[in-house]
């Protein structure tokens, strides 16, 4: 999927906004700048579903459009990158900057949703949600730890693309089937419990975030452990030459 994502996926989005981009750069606008905008855009996502949780149980409008602006708040977070190489504007700073307000953004992101799930009632589903949370926020710090010891680190599934659009995607798709059906709930036989309802578009691919994001962590340590190792022993291989 990340491998898809990048050879297919990044392309073509270059492609649709690379007239953007160049207009950009003529206008001066800095990436910097483009990751602010970014960051604001998903506290206005985190803002809609702090609104949609004084809303009936059934109403999933709100869900629906937080996914659209967590989609367009994600669209930024190429565009900075992309300015800043095709700009020529790139500086290590700005590379710290963009990583700082990505992992805000994203932990703000999960705020709202969590915020909107613990309001309706979906408590483990919250649950589910800050798991999926601490495991995003831990992908990335992996990856920057180890890159801070000298080793590349960027295998997984759960990278922040993926993220943002299972997040995004999965939140449009339970409004739309909301708004096709209205309000759905499947229970077990004879019994309240229920089994499917229209939220669970929205929540079931948050479950397998929590999931997988923490087994990308684990496995990044893991093969972080043994280029790490490898490196300690060419290290003192090279002390005792």
């Amino acid at each position: 999927m990340s491998n898809f994502l990048k050879d297919v996926g990044q392309p073509l989005v270059y492609k649709i906004i690379n007239p953007f981009i160049n207009l950009l750069v003529k206008l001066g606008v800095t990436p910097n700048f483009i990751t602010v905008i970014g960051f604001l855009i998903n506290i206005g996502a985190a803002a809609i579903f702090v609104l949609g949780a004084d809303e009936p149980r059934g109403d999933l409008s709100y869900v629906g459009w937080g996914g659209v602006v967590i989609l367009f708040a994600g669209l930024f977070d190429m565009i900075d990158g992309r300015l800043a190489r095709v700009g020529k504007m790139e500086s290590s700073f700005g590379a710290l900057f963009d990583s700082v307000l990505d992992r805000y953004s994203e932990l703000v992101m999960f705020l709202g949703i969590c915020y909107y799930l613990v309001a309706q009632n979906y408590f483990l589903s919250s649950l589910f949600a800050f798991i999926a949370m601490i495991g995003s926020l831990m992908v990335s710090y992996v990856r920057a730890r180890a890159e801070g010891l000298g080793i590349e680190c960027k295998s997984g599934l759960m990278q922040r693309p993926e993220r943002i659009l299972l997040v995004g995607i999965s939140a449009i798709l339970c409004s739309v089937f909301e708004g096709y059906t209205g309000e759905f709930k499947a229970t077990l036989p004879g019994t309240h419990i229920p089994i499917f309802e229209s939220i669970t578009i929205f929540t079931l691919p948050i479950f397998v975030m929590a999931f997988l994001t923490n087994w990308t962590a684990i496995q990044r340590l893991r093969e972080s452990k043994i280029a790490l190792d490898k490196l300690d022993l060419e290290k003192k291989k090279k002390g005792n030459n």
